[in-house]
């Protein structure tokens, strides 16, 4: 049987996502609430109190940790730091990780991405190996279901804090009608497709290493360059990183090394190079 660690952050997202997973699925014995309490908010304890005692109500296990990140924590590294916690219960039990993410979330990721440049990826936001089962859902339907339940949850004071991107960016959103909400959550599901097909050509064309042939790469346009080196680095290398790695492997004399970043080289001979990690 299939385990389930949900994220709870004890927001009305989240708490809907408990109550649909134990009362309409029937999935109690199968679940394991993890709260991450980054320690940014002074009232961020009464968070983590509030949902350990969600989950004894609905009978489920509980997992949870404290870290003191401090008031001054960047938005990316309190996700950061939630999602390693996340992943870590995740592989202690076995289980597939679910988020509370829904639809409004999904456009304001991609918004977010837009307006830090984002490559064509960025487009097909949140298509990862973790379950997001309310992205066919708006916020309003979740807010709907929540009192028709008569859920309650806890709200987070950040919400409302312009020091965030998300929450800025989402005051503009929030004037999007709903029928505009769903194109665009069309177009996505679109994009998604074509992302996963790229992969699929890319994983094909390229093949398993270890050696790699240089004139390959010289036979391709940069962007398609960059999208077979970017499958080969298992995508820990940034856009601009992997445009001087191509450089290199297009013009590197043989025996060269190039250090290409994140604790990676590039050795090259005159027709292969491989990719090692430094110790």
């Amino acid at each position: 049987m299939c385990k389930y660690v949900l994220a709870v952050s004890g927001g009305v997202d989240s708490v809907v996502l408990l109550d649909i997973f134990v009362k309409q699925l029937g999935l109690a014995d199968d679940l394991i609430v993890a709260h991450f309490d980054h320690g940014i908010r002074s009232d961020s304890s009464q968070n983590a109190l509030f949902v350990s005692k969600l989950a004894e109500k609905y009978g489920v296990k509980f997992e949870s940790l404290r870290e003191e990140l401090g008031k001054d924590a960047s938005e990316d590294l309190a996700r950061r730091r939630r999602y390693d916690f996340l992943r870590n219960i995740a592989k202690k039990y076995n289980a597939k990780l679910v988020t509370a993410h829904h639809g409004d979330d999904v456009i304001e990721t991609i918004a977010i991405n837009l307006t830090r440049g984002t490559g064509w990826r960025g487009l097909a936001a949140m298509d990862s190996d973790v379950l997001r089962p309310l992205t066919n859902n708006l916020k309003s339907d979740i807010l709907e279901y929540a009192k028709v339940n008569e859920l309650k949850w806890y709200e987070d004071s950040t919400n409302n804090s312009d020091d965030y991107l998300r929450n800025r960016l989402r005051r503009h959103l929030v004037r999007l009608d709903d029928d505009s909400k769903w194109q665009l959550l069309g177009l996505w599901a679109q994009q998604k497709l074509i992302k996963n097909q790229i992969d699929e050509t890319v994983c094909n064309l390229v093949g398993d290493g270890p050696e790699y042939a240089r004139s390959f790469f010289m036979g391709l346009r940069d962007g398609e360059a960059m999208e077979c080196l970017r499958y080969i680095v298992k995508a820990s290398l940034t856009r601009p990183q992997l445009k001087k790695a191509i450089e290199a492997i297009r013009t590197a004399l043989p025996h060269k090394v190039y250090h290409v970043g994140a604790g990676m080289q590039l050795n090259f001979t005159s027709r292969n190079f491989t990719v090692e990690l430094i110790k």
